[in-house]
């Protein structure tokens, strides 16, 4: 019935059967289906178990027209007939494991009559671990591609299926459930579940479980066989997770999955909230509709609150939160439902500070930010459910919730927290409450964990036996789930909705950008990152979740960091101008970048960006040397202006590049790993510049003039190469000596990131002719510059006017101070030399268990891990290295790849880098080469 399936074939005998008797016994024989099984594949990510459910759902399909007199049988691993395992309940040794068995048990025979019902048909029945087979050959996570060993099928229900599936998939996982509800989501789309069947899931999983584990302990007793116990611990494991999550909020998961409302009465609850919000009294005693307030944003990308974790502390989020209504000039505002926010820093809401970890974020109720004291009336007719004053650590002060129910019979809840003491007096549980009510008072701070005044009004269609913790902000990972649990509290309240600013989703935004900006402006990672946030070495995204930033090298002292962004806008607010006025700022920064070159290097010029700088060095070069020949390093990348990609190989030999143009020559790469010449040989530095010298040669005997070599001191783009030593003082001094200039771009490694040295070109103790300075000067602001001799500068000075409009403006200028400031002041040199020693001290510790890594290279905060095959052949093993750059973006920590064979794994973290920072990294970085996706290809 689908003969697409790659599925084991029984193949026929010469005569024609499909069963041989062969001596004394029955032969069948199979197709072989290549695979590996899913049992050892590492990490079962949610792509692989999508495609387990899908296979699944497409066996299911295949068999419903399968008929066979023998499928309809007693079997013991039919899942409805699970309840034989009550007999052997005793040999389950440990009584709270035995305990949990029993209640799965009780449970399955309250629901066998509901079971009854499901649809009907032969069901493979036993997609284990060790029968699903995976196709890797096409890349990781990998596809299921067939589901082998027959010998369970039987007629049964179809859902009873998917809990096997289900059951074996979730094992080992840290969240069962969600891998679970992967698995369904695939099934589903191949073979649709009604929402009966879905209903029945969770128990079905359970009981699963169940089966195996006193099948395992029964057998223990009477049989030695290894393949018993194979699955009894991860068993047991996923059992004891899956006793911490509440039945029905794990059917809300399993009904997300498969596209339905997650709360099967949510739509209903809505609904009659809205048939409700003109004729129920007011909350806060004033009309919310028509008075005058305004909308705060508390969101991730909150502009109120900056990067700055300090203004999410209660009393300077009470000091904003005044400011914003002072200067609107109203009395209340509004906190926003579904809002990912990161004002909630109890441990409460997040385990650790380890971005691994996910938090809860997003808010699933609405604020009015009112007076202390402002009285609360009930909008709705209920009974007191819940009223306590929740002590330590939740210290959010008094709590109200009310039972209400629709004309339909559903129960919902409504609930008020952050409240005076005297509601606790004034309500008991099952007290009856009327519509306009005085239920309670805003409650001021002291007693609320020092909060501002203000009432969190919460709609609830679930309790799910949380009572006074039912949560008030969710994890973003289950968002669908908690929307559905709580419905926006404006159905009822009718804030006119366009008085809520209307911020762009995840996939909004990713449409618009596909559909407004160019198609080549490139996007990191497999799953883009929607970026709202950024403080010191810490991005974070739309809903919240902090990522480890060991990439953007731009923010060179932190994101945000407090010292750069108060001169930007106290400069900002006073004066922003050009240089064809006299301005002390940018007189400042020449000295103080002066101070920190070469006496030689005395002459200044400010622009935009490290491409105008780039592009600047150019025009400098060929000014002082009358020449135009130009020599540059393979692989190189200098800007995106017409003359830089012209001098750019990276750029010009990549694709859509239009190739070499004749006053451009190209020196390979001096990689003493890669190249032809090893670190095994002391002259390699020597033997790289003999390139260099003999292009030379070359333009001399065509007799053509040399302007210059330019070229990154460590080159980043090229593989983050270090150059041997005596490799740029050969290079430097046979340029010089054809007439030419030498220009060190320093863009990426300058300014400090070398930690024992300031600029990339003491390493090899030169002294270039001009160098161009860009991206981290500025920690963000546009700022590039370029630093020459006084000869070189007075040879540009040929009565051509050069004018940057904003080059040199007093706020960049500011900025530039401020990031020299901060180098200083806090050390950072050091920071980046101690720190950058121990990262790659870890990283090379990482090389003898790792076959996969074949260098590992780097100079203080600047490093690179080049990644192999082969250590002999050094076959670039590029495809593992972007595998490890998305996987550890899923961990919350972004690197990114480069060199010319995109093998290589570039770190260039801020200089405020820590020891602590290192160790993370390392931790997760170990356990990623574990993984599948980072094993060597023969």
């Amino acid at each position: 019935a689908a003969p697409d399936l790659l599925l084991p074939r029984v193949v026929l005998s010469k005569d024609g059967a499909a069963i041989t008797r062969v001596d004394q016994t029955h032969v069948t024989l199979l197709t072989y289906v290549p695979g590996k099984v899913y049992a050892r594949v590492r990490p079962q990510l949610p792509e692989l178990r999508h495609s387990l459910g899908a296979v699944c759902g497409q066996i299911s399909s295949a068999l419903r027209t399968f008929q066979h007199p023998h499928a309809a049988r007693w079997h013991k691993w039919d899942g409805a007939q699970a309840a034989w395992i009550a007999e052997y309940l005793p040999d389950i040794a440990d009584t709270e494991r035995r305990a949990w068995v029993a209640a799965h048990l009780r449970r399955f025979e309250e629901l066998l009559p509901t079971l009854r019902l499901t649809r009907r048909q032969a069901i493979h029945a036993d997609a284990n671990d060790y029968n699903v087979l995976v196709d890797q050959t096409s890349g990781f996570p990998g596809q299921v591609c067939s589901v082998i060993d027959f010998g369970d099928l039987v007629e049964s229900h179809v859902i009873c299926d998917v809990a096997v599936a289900c059951a074996y998939a979730l094992l080992d996982q840290a969240d069962p459930l969600a891998a679970a509800a992967d698995v369904v989501r695939g099934y589903h789309q191949a073979f649709p579940l009604s929402e009966a069947e879905i209903a029945l899931l969770f128990p079905l999983i359970c009981m699963r479980l169940s089966v195996s584990v006193t099948n395992a302990a029964h057998r223990k007793q009477t049989e030695d066989d290894p393949y018993i116990v194979i699955s009894e611990r991860p068993a047991w494991d996923a059992l004891e997770k899956l006793q911490s999550i509440h039945p029905r909020f794990a059917h809300y998961v399993l009904r997300a999955a498969c596209g339905y409302e997650p709360v099967p009465h949510s739509q209903r609850v809505r609904a009659y909230l809205k048939t409700q919000a003109t004729l129920c009294p007011s909350l806060v005693g004033t009309d919310l509709r028509t008075s005058p307030l305004t909308v705060l944003d508390l969101s991730v990308g909150s502009l109120l609150l900056g990067a700055d974790p300090a203004n999410a502390q209660c009393a300077s989020l009470s000091r904003l939160v005044d400011v914003a209504l002072a200067q609107e000039g109203v009395e209340i505002g509004i906190g926003r439902y579904d809002e990912a926010r990161l004002i909630y820093t109890s441990d409460l809401f997040a385990a650790s500070a380890n971005p691994t970890v996910e938090r809860r974020t997003i808010h699933i109720g609405l604020d009015v930010w009112m007076a202390e004291g402002t009285p609360l009336y009930a909008p709705l007719a209920g009974v007191v459910e819940c009223v306590i004053e929740n002590p330590a650590p939740l210290d959010y002060g008094p709590l109200l919730i009310l039972r209400h129910e629709t004309p339909d019979g559903d129960d919902f809840y409504t609930l008020y927290g952050h409240l005076a003491a005297d509601v606790l007096a004034r309500w008991k549980v099952n007290d009856s409450v009327a519509a306009g009510d005085l239920i309670a008072h805003i409650g001021g701070s002291a007693r609320n964990g020092q909060w501002p005044p203000h009432v969190h009004f919460q709609i609830i269609t679930d309790l799910l036996d949380y009572g006074r913790d039912f949560p008030g902000v969710a994890l973003a990972s289950q968002r669908a789930i908690w929307l559905s649990l709580s419905p926006d509290p404006n159905e009822l309240l009718a804030i006119s909705p366009e008085r809520f600013p209307v911020e762009p989703s995840y996939t909004t935004t990713l449409a618009a950008r596909r559909a407004r900006l160019g198609g080549n402006l490139s996007l990191s990672y497999r799953t883009p990152l929607k970026i709202q946030r950024g403080w010191r070495q810490f991005l974070y995204d739309d809903t919240g979740r902090a990522y480890l930033d060991m990439y953007n090298n731009v923010p060179h002292v932190g994101h945000s960091h407090p010292h750069v962004v108060q001169a930007i806008q106290q400069q900002t607010a006073l004066l922003t101008t050009n240089t064809r006025y006299l301005h002390d700022n940018v007189l400042r920064y020449a000295e103080r970048l002066c101070a920190k070159l070469p006496a030689e290097l005395e002459v200044c010029f400010f622009v935009n960006s490290a491409s105008e700088a780039n592009e600047l060095g150019l025009r400098l070069a060929r000014a002082f040397t009358g020449a135009r020949d130009l020599i540059v390093m393979d692989a190189a990348y200098h800007g995106h202006t017409t003359s830089l990609i012209d001098i750019s190989p990276y750029k010009f030999n990549g694709p859509g590049g239009q190739g070499q143009v004749d006053w451009v020559h190209v020196a390979p790469i001096p990689d003493d790993y890669r190249g032809s010449f090893k670190r095994s040989d002391p002259e390699r530095g020597a033997k790289y510049a003999t390139a260099v010298e003999e292009i030379i040669l070359d333009l001399q005997a065509q007799g053509r003039s040399l302007a210059g070599f330019i070229a990154e001191s460590l080159p980043s783009v090229g593989g983050q190469i270090i150059p041997p030593p005596g490799y740029l003082s050969a290079v430097y001094a046979a340029v010089r000596a054809a007439g030419g200039v030498c220009i060190a771009d320093e863009v990426q490694v300058g300014f400090g990131r070398l930690g024992d040295y300031f600029w990339g070109f003491e390493l090899d103790q030169v002294v270039p002719d001009i160098i161009v300075c860009g991206k981290p000067i500025g920690n963000g602001y546009p700022l590039g510059a370029v630093i020459t001799t006084r000869a070189i500068a007075e040879a540009f000075d040929n009565g051509m006017e050069f004018f940057s409009t904003f080059g040199g403006n007093p706020v960049a200028c500011a900025a530039g101070l401020a990031v020299l400031d901060v180098l200083e002041r806090e050390n950072l040199l050091q920071n980046a030399a101690t720190v950058g020693r121990l990262l790659l001290d870890g990283l090379q510790d990482l090389m003898e268990p790792y076959a996969i890594i074949g260098d590992v290279r780097g100079v203080g905060l600047f490093l690179g891990l080049e990644l192999v095959n082969d250590r002999q052949t050094l076959e670039p093993a590029a495809a593992q290295a972007s595998y490890l750059v998305n996987r550890l973006r899923d961990y919350g920590i972004l690197a990114g790849t480069d060199g010319p064979l995109h093998n290589v794994i570039k770190l260039r973290p801020s200089m405020i880098f820590s020891s602590q920072d290192v160790e993370f990294f390392l931790t997760v970085f170990a356990s990623l080469l574990q993984e599948d996706g980072a094993q060597p290809r023969a």
